[in-house]
Order: C-alpha cells, then structure tokens, then sequence
C-alpha cells in the first residue's frame, strides 16, 4: 500500500505557515512539522498504536494517535473531518490485515 497523506488546513491555529502532515502507510504513522528553523517527526509503528480519537468540531477535526509504547502520542489539529475518518480508518485496517481496498 502507498502511504497516504493528510494536510491540515491552513485556517487553523499553528498551520497558517507551515501546515502539519499526517502520513499513514502499511506499517508506520507519521506526523510532520515545520518551523522557521527546525523539522520536527513523530513516528508509531502501527503494531504499536494503542487508541485513535477524533474529536469533532463545526469545521475541522482533532486527531489524537495514542502509542502502547510508552511515546508521545500523536496529536494533530485543522484536519477535514473525512481525512480524520479516514486516517482512523487505515490505522484499523492495517492492525486487522486488511490493507486493500476503501
């Protein structure tokens, strides 16, 4: 499976310059910012990732990606809410081995 990329929106808080980037492939999720300075990535293997919840707004989604790890979770804000669906989704899928297909 090719690995599939959410961008936030650029009308949310801490994405007008640089937007964050949720990528989720067919073993790892990963999660990109960027500042003036600095590149920051948070990566969970999906064998590891204990909980994924969506907090729904009039507009846009939150999305918190919850590690059995012992990490940081994932935590990203600004996403549409099909984008939010859908990264839950693939993350489901890719536990229970069921990668083809929407």
């Amino acid at each position: 499976m090719a690995a599939e990329r959410f961008v936030a929106s650029r009308l949310t808080r801490g994405n007008r310059l640089f937007r964050t980037v949720i990528e989720v492939g067919d073993t790892f999720v990963v999660k990109r910012t960027r500042t003036l300075l600095s590149k920051s990535e948070i990566s969970i293997h999906l064998k590891r990732v204990a909980s994924v919840r969506i907090e729904t707004g009039i507009l846009w989604s939150d999305i918190l990606i919850e590690s059995s790890g012992g990490s940081d979770p994932i935590a990203s804000h600004g996403h549409r809410k099909a984008d939010a669906r859908r990264i839950q989704e693939l993350i489901e899928r890719a536990q229970t081995g069921h990668l083809d297909g929407r």
